[in-house]
């Protein structure tokens, strides 16, 4: 997968460290779970209607609005071998990962899915990284935060069905953290159901 200049894999876990730690800093025992739940084809399933809705309703200018949507449709290729141009046609392009643009149109597409995901009420904070979302979580007991990061999910699926985008419930990963070992039961799992 690329990824912008400056923005990596590194970015996102010194990202995830930094919460563990400002949670650990605190005199109570807390555990830190951590939900990583990838999205299936995220760039390539992104709905044109969809996502200018989602930019309408964060009140973007008609102007840039009607660039995005201009940007995203009637696009023409033109395909040449050695100066002979073989075929010209349109074709209906999805958010390309190559362009800059594209990123920034994914965050608003995006933008209702980690508002879910970020609930001080619950003590749930997300950290989105291409195609991953991970979802953190702190609490004194491990049982309760996989019940919330359940709730958290059920949001993310409601998001899921107008979007069209799927995770892949086969590579999500859950993860505790914990300098107390001897208080917690680190093998407690989250249910999550297919959507």
């Amino acid at each position: 997968m690329r990824v912008c200049k400056h923005k990596s894999t590194d970015t996102t876990l010194q990202l995830i460290i930094e919460k563990i730690h400002t949670v650990w800093s605190d005199t109570r025992k807390r555990v830190v779970s951590l939900l990583n739940l990838n999205k299936k084809n995220a760039f390539n399933n992104v709905m044109h209607s969809r996502l200018l809705h989602d930019m309408k309703k964060r009140k973007v200018s008609r102007l840039l609005l009607k660039f995005v949507k201009n940007f995203l449709k009637d696009q023409r290729i033109m395909i040449t071998i050695d100066d002979y141009m073989i075929i010209k046609c349109s074709v209906n392009i999805n958010i390309s990962q190559d362009s800059l643009l594209s990123l920034i149109l994914y965050l608003f597409y995006n933008v209702n899915l980690l508002e879910a995901c970020d609930d001080i009420k619950l003590k749930t904070n997300f950290i989105d990284f291409m195609n991953d979302i991970n979802i953190l979580i702190y609490k004194e007991f491990i049982k309760r935060n996989c019940k919330v990061l359940s709730k958290i999910y059920d949001k993310c699926k409601q998001w899921l069905k107008t979007h069209d985008i799927k995770f892949l419930i086969t590579k999500y990963k859950l993860i505790h953290f914990t300098r107390t070992f001897k208080w917690f039961n680190m093998k407690i799992d989250v249910k999550l159901m297919k959507h």
